[in-house]
């Protein structure tokens, strides 16, 4: 492995950035780390916004999803949002996480529309950028025009080529569903709005001419010359004229860049974008780079428009290399005449170059065409195959066997544990020292141990330790801690103290510490959470970032939450999701879209610590936290300990975003066919076998949720205190019987019993 020797970080994952990732997966760049952060992970095309809103795109087909392109790159993607630079050390600041260092750092976060200004306009209107947060407030505007069965007004503020597109769009799409529900599309009026004596001024007088037309037949409002004073809920205030009244308002004005960038000891533009020369390089610090629409060259005055963006990518790829090798930068020489295609919100659009225009459906399905490929780029990438140069081959054995070995792709995380049978009969072969204060030990299935040391109260100890499977050392360090807690609050105990162990790549010194203290400092701030002070540890250098902690807890006598606590007529409840590990694993191979893992990451540094006192207050007998030998191998070892048997409802039991998909796929954790093994206690396999939930009872989990047993008539009051207390995904998934004649104690439904 080649230790990182430099750090680019790219702030943003614009238009010009995508390119960068794309351009570094295919020709990697030894001892260079590429970091992306970035506010969204789903990052959009504005050339496809106008067909998103139109209806013609869903979603995915109108954003380039980051997560497999950083893979691709080898690239750190961090979900979080700067907020300034620490120019002089070398730092990105964010919102909620450590600064990150760079040797070079690159800035393609957009822009948002001006207007900030105007009086109301931040309460009152809807801005068309950043765009993530549009498409949340355009939904939630559909619904209300939806609900008034058409009867609304709608304006567009912006006489751009944005601002032309949106009222088209809007239109076109709010008609058609006001239609669909059986309201009167006639009723809808919809106004554009421009303070320029004309629309689209960028374009030719023929193209204007001809948006200028569709305006007018599709019955949209254009009032030019008329520059908005003010908001004031529904009352527009206009400069020179009457005021009006719109119930919705979309701006779509000027850009401005966002407000941190202004703080930063960067030089500016005189409207506060990034100074850059021509080689896209920041004209005050030579290690700062800038493109798309918050930059501003400082020998050519450019349009804020994506097309440039798009064209500056393999200039600012180049250039970054280039950088860091010591050699001239390449110039960035934007096009002379740029082509514009402008859609109408139907399959039609108006295109223009060279001075001349022309529209058709023609010109929509051309413009279609390039920005399907455009995209594909960046979402139909290179295959990542799971073998690798030392996987076996032609080695005789079980299949169970060779499927292990077949996954050259290691899990990290709970998925890299060692199998639940090769582990049970591993350590039925020792013998440790009896002494009469362990309480708990090896002769047990629990999560952690309990000894009793004195002082009236007893001792808890448990220990975790994985790989990294998450190439954020600070969420690795918050989620490994957080894992390691699971156990002592499935006891039931209170931790107090816990030991370290770290283990880091080799490389230069301050690239370790700085990996070092992300870490350290996401796991303090999980265990800081919750009282559990770091007294110790060890560290050391290894192939891979890996963390773990020995955890000490305390507890009453009697009162620990054992596994072999299950009582017939108990009603079984999960508090998370499950779904880590096979996530996890398709994200390896770049299959796993970033908001699911995202998503993921995030239920995984959710605490146990409230939901363990939840369950004890209505009653819980039992718990486990489901972690590494799955949910049902984890249901199997209770069922065993408390000598019952357990039914499990498979449509109630919560799944992550995506797992069902991945799963589906046969992305599945390297540990996946060991805990496989544990459906030798199902009765009638088979039967269930096809169910897309079914292999997700086999997926190993890492800082999963708790399993528990609660008195059944208190079941669905624990559930709703669980659900109010941050626990959305908490459900009663199944019940727990007598020990019946069949040897195998888990019998499985389709759905919950009524």
């Amino acid at each position: 492995m080649i230790p990182v020797l430099r750090d680019i970080v790219l702030v943003g994952a614009g238009h010009a950035h995508v390119g960068v990732l794309r351009d570094f997966g295919m020709n990697p760049m030894p001892g260079v780390r590429l970091t992306l952060i970035s506010r969204e992970v789903d990052t959009p095309y504005s050339g496809m916004l106008p067909g998103l809103v139109a209806g013609y795109y869903s979603f995915d087909d109108a954003h380039i999803d980051t997560g497999p392109l950083a893979r691709l790159a080898g690239a750190r993607l961090y979900h979080s949002e700067v907020t300034d630079l620490d120019l002089v050390n070398g730092h990105v600041l964010c919102r909620d996480r450590p600064p990150v260092p760079f040797d070079i750092l690159s800035i393609n976060t957009g822009s948002t529309p001006g207007g900030g200004e105007v009086a109301g306009v931040i309460s009152n209107a809807i801005p068309v950028k950043p765009i993530d947060r549009f498409l949340r407030h355009f939904d939630a505007a559909r619904g209300r025009v939806l609900a008034s069965a058409g009867k609304a007004r709608i304006g567009v503020v912006g006489g751009g080529a944005a601002g032309v597109e949106l009222a088209l769009s809007l239109e076109a799409r709010l008609r058609r569903d006001i239609a669909a529900t059986g309201g009167d599309e006639t009723a809808l009026q919809v106004t554009l709005l421009s303070g320029a004596p004309s629309i689209v001024p960028s374009m030719p007088v023929g193209a204007r001419k001809r948006l200028l037309r569709i305006l007018r037949e599709r019955g949209i409002e254009v009032r030019t010359g008329a520059r908005v004073s003010s908001i004031d809920g529904r009352r527009i205030g206009m400069e020179g004229a009457a005021s009006i009244e719109l119930e919705e308002v979309f701006w779509a004005t000027q850009a401005r860049p966002a407000g941190w960038i202004g703080e930063t000891g960067l030089d500016m533009d005189g409207s506060g974008f990034i100074a850059v020369c021509n080689t896209l390089q920041s004209v005050s610090h030579p290690d700062v780079f800038a493109a798309g629409d918050v930059a501003s060259m400082t020998d050519r005055d450019l349009p804020k428009s994506g097309v440039y963006a798009v064209r500056q990518g393999p200039v600012l790829a180049g250039n970054l290399r280039r950088h860091l090798a010591g050699a001239t930068l390449r110039r960035y020489r934007p096009q002379s005449n740029a082509l514009y295609l402008v859609s109408t919100g139907e399959r039609h659009a108006v295109g223009a170059r060279n001075g001349i225009s022309f529209e058709g459906e023609w010109v929509w399905r051309w413009k279609d065409r390039i920005d399907r490929k455009f995209m594909s780029k960046f979402n139909q990438l290179p295959e990542m195959h799971a073998l690798d140069s030392n996987s076996p081959v032609g080695i005789a054995g079980t299949d169970a066997d060779k499927a292990v070995l077949a996954g050259g792709m290691r899990c990290g995380g709970c998925g890299a544990k060692v199998g639940s049978d090769v582990l049970h009969r591993t350590l039925a072969r020792i013998r440790p020292a009896e002494r009469t204060d362990v309480i708990v030990g090896l002769d047990a299935p629990d999560d952690a141990a309990i000894v009793d040391t004195g002082g009236g109260s007893h001792s808890v100890y448990t220990v975790d330790y994985f790989r990294a499977f998450v190439d954020d050392p600070y969420s690795f360090g918050r989620i490994a801690a957080n894992h390691a807690l699971g156990d002592i609050h499935a006891m039931g105990a209170e931790p107090r103290t816990a030991l370290a162990i770290a283990t880091v790549p080799h490389g230069i010194e301050r690239k370790i510490e700085a990996d070092l203290l992300d870490m350290m400092t996401g796991a303090n701030e999980a265990l800081r959470a919750e009282g559990c002070a770091i007294v110790g540890g060890h560290s050391g250098e290894a192939a891979e970032l890996a963390l773990g902690f020995a955890i000490t807890g305390r507890i009453e006598p009697g009162e620990a939450l054992r596994k072999s606590g299950l009582l017939p007529g108990d009603a079984l409840i999960l508090t998370k999701s499950i779904g880590t590990g096979t996530l996890l694993a398709a994200d390896m191979r770049g299959k796993a879209k970033a908001r699911w893992i995202m998503s993921a990451l995030r239920e995984m540094t959710v605490s146990n610590r409230a939901a363990a006192a939840i369950l004890r207050r209505h009653g819980a007998r039992a718990a486990t936290d489901v972690t590494g030998f799955g949910l049902l191998g984890h249901l199997v070892e209770m069922a065993e300990a408390s000598g019952v048997d357990v039914r499990l409802w498979l449509s109630a039991i919560p799944l992550l975003d995506g797992a069902a998909e991945t799963a589906g796929i046969g992305l599945l954790s390297s540990l996946h066919p060991q805990n496989l093994l544990a459906r030798s206690a199902v009765r009638d396999p088979d039967r269930i076998a096809a169910d897309p939930a079914y292999p997700l009872l086999f997926d190993p989990q890492t800082a999963g949720g708790l399993l528990a047993s609660v008195p059944a008539d208190q079941a669905e009051e624990c559930v709703r205190a669980l659900r109010a207390d941050g626990y959305d995904a908490a459900a009663i998934i199944g019940a727990v019987e007598p020990r019946g004649a069949d040897s195998r104690p888990v019998a499985i439904e389709m759905t919950s019993a009524e």
